[in-house]
């Protein structure tokens, strides 16, 4: 593992830990060269179903973008980021559970609605109104009765 700092191809392990579920390790490294520390993730490679759009194209599943969306919808709420990482990582154990070489991205949308309801009730209001494209103030205020 080269040094992100200084490039220095050598650096030591310091720390290892697996993550409580064990989809993880983590591990602490120190630089040869110029000692500075910095915190490494492995997790196993796997083969993420082909997303499909709503107009059909196929793409590549992208966990940032997943993580953008949680992120954006849970700004400035109360919510720690390891249960942000716990959602990404519930939603991604249903999309390799489910066996399936393409998943639509409603699918995928609706999984996250489900993480967002657990987690934050404002949140799930605000992607809801976005992913579902409210057009009027009765479905906003239909979705806010249902969720009370």
């Amino acid at each position: 593992m080269k040094c992100p700092f200084c490039n220095h191809p050598e650096t030591q392990v310091m720390e290892t830990r697996v993550a409580e579920d064990g989809s993880f390790t983590r591990r602490r490294r120190q630089c040869a060269a110029c000692a500075k520390r910095f915190t490494t993730y492995e997790r196993p490679d796997v083969n993420f179903p082909m997303v499909v759009k709503k107009d059909g194209r196929r793409t590549e599943y992208n966990r940032n973008k997943l993580k953008d969306s949680l992120t954006l919808a849970l700004r400035k709420r109360p919510v720690p980021a390891p249960a942000i990482d716990a959602a990404i990582e519930h939603v991604e154990e249903q999309l390799l559970n489910a066996g399936s070489r393409e998943v639509p991205s409603s699918r995928i949308g609706e999984m996250v609605m489900q993480e967002l309801h657990q987690l934050d009730k404002v949140a799930y209001i605000r992607f809801a109104s976005v992913y579902r494209s409210f057009e009027d103030v009765d479905d906003f205020k239909n979705l806010v009765d249902a969720v009370r």
